[in-house]
């Protein structure tokens, strides 16, 4: 009996023991759980508190100018015109000696006298009516260069380079010579950028053979063309090299007035006639102008003086009266094609262009679709 009546007792006890068992363990999880995100709660205001500080320097600090964005098709500058903006030597070297600092000058040839002092000169010297080109541009940045390293210049030879480069940016002339010993390889599947052949040659026919071009000109006027090979970029287009007329003597629009470039000079006082041969002057064998101290395998006329008196003598320049070309055709090369002032011109039955001192250098052939060749450049960067 007793065990009967016993056991029932023994029954709810346990029941109660191990209900309490149960609240006392839910408790501890509890306390468990709000003893871990207090401390998760804690580590991570640590970590807050590390982090802020260092973001607010960040903040404060001078941000780097972003990356300039990429050029889309529409903001890429387009490739140079068939006849590209002249530019004498004279007005660029007015330009160019103020921009290095070296004081105002009177005049064009008081402005190359004070750069050829400090050693900044085109291969030849400055000659005031010769074009620009960009092996001239190529010379005068290593010139400049040299000036600078030599402290005959009051800047940095990165300063003067980017003030060079300033100088050819406001005259239009977006040319960026390429590094010697730097090699590129043109990209014909870019090539689509570069003007038609045929409107090369609706160009030539219309306004006629400009003095310098990119592009290879069409094979009726190849003749009247060297070659030279001076890589160089316009803005984002590549050329192995460009093309200059052998015989110019041509009026044209700079800025807002007229000027005046050729290759031919006159001495009055000896009723003669110099010329400088583009291919003779890329090479070194051509006549000194201003600024050459060394003139050494220069070509002398014989007069004193003759780098003011001859070539850089002052010209009766004014407005172009009018001039008209004849449309090139095989037949009219058969007989020579005639120039202003009654000077013919007879086709070359060579494959070559005309150098100085009876020589030739040799070019890529014209006509084709620009793609890496035929002078036409090819690639982009």
């Amino acid at each position: 009996m007793l065990h009967s009546q016993g056991f029932p007792l023994a029954i709810r006890n346990d029941r109660y023991c191990h209900a309490k068992w149960q609240c006392m363990r839910r408790k501890e999880k509890d306390h468990m759980k709000r003893l871990l995100s207090g401390e998760v709660r804690v580590l991570f205001i640590s970590i807050l508190l590390l982090v802020i500080p260092a973001i607010c320097h960040a903040q404060s600090a001078p941000q780097p100018a972003p990356p300039p964005a990429a050029q889309t098709e529409r903001t890429r500058p387009g490739p140079p015109p068939i006849a590209p903006p002249m530019v004498r030597e004279g007005d660029f070297a007015v330009k160019l000696v103020t921009a290095l600092g070296l004081g105002p000058a009177e005049d064009e040839v008081g402005a190359e006298t004070r750069l050829g002092e400090s050693g900044i000169v085109p291969r030849n010297g400055w000659i005031a009516d010769y074009p620009v080109t960009p092996d001239i541009i190529a010379e005068l940045q290593r010139s400049v260069g040299d000036a600078a390293d030599a402290r005959k210049i009051g800047m940095s030879k990165d300063e003067a380079l980017n003030r060079l480069g300033n100088v050819s940016t406001d005259l239009s002339m977006a040319i960026t010579t390429q590094p010697v010993g730097e090699t590129y390889e043109p990209s014909p599947s870019e090539a689509a950028n570069y003007p038609d052949p045929s409107v090369i040659n609706n160009y030539y026919t219309t306004e006629g053979p400009p003095v310098v071009s990119y592009y290879a000109p069409p094979p009726d006027y190849y003749y009247l063309y060297s070659w030279l090979p001076s890589p160089f970029w316009w803005n984002s287009f590549w050329f192995p090299g460009f093309f200059i007329l052998n015989d110019f003597h041509r009026p044209f629009f700079f800025g807002h007035h007229w000027g005046f470039v050729s290759n031919h000079f006159n001495d009055i006082r000896n009723h003669r006639v110099y010329r400088i041969d583009p291919a003779g002057r890329f090479s070194g064998r051509t006549f000194a102008g201003i600024g050459v101290t060394n003139r050494r395998g220069f070509i002398s006329t014989g007069v004193p003086h003759g780098e003011r008196r001859v070539f850089n003598a002052p010209r009766t320049r004014g407005a172009p009266v009018g001039r008209t070309f004849g449309q090139p055709s095989h037949v009219s090369r058969a007989a020579g094609v005639t120039n202003r002032g009654g000077r013919s011109f007879a086709p070359s039955s060579h494959s070559g262009v005309r150098s100085g001192g009876g020589g030739r250098m040799g070019a890529p052939t014209g006509g084709g679709r620009p793609g890496g060749g035929g002078g036409h450049g090819g690639g982009r960067r």
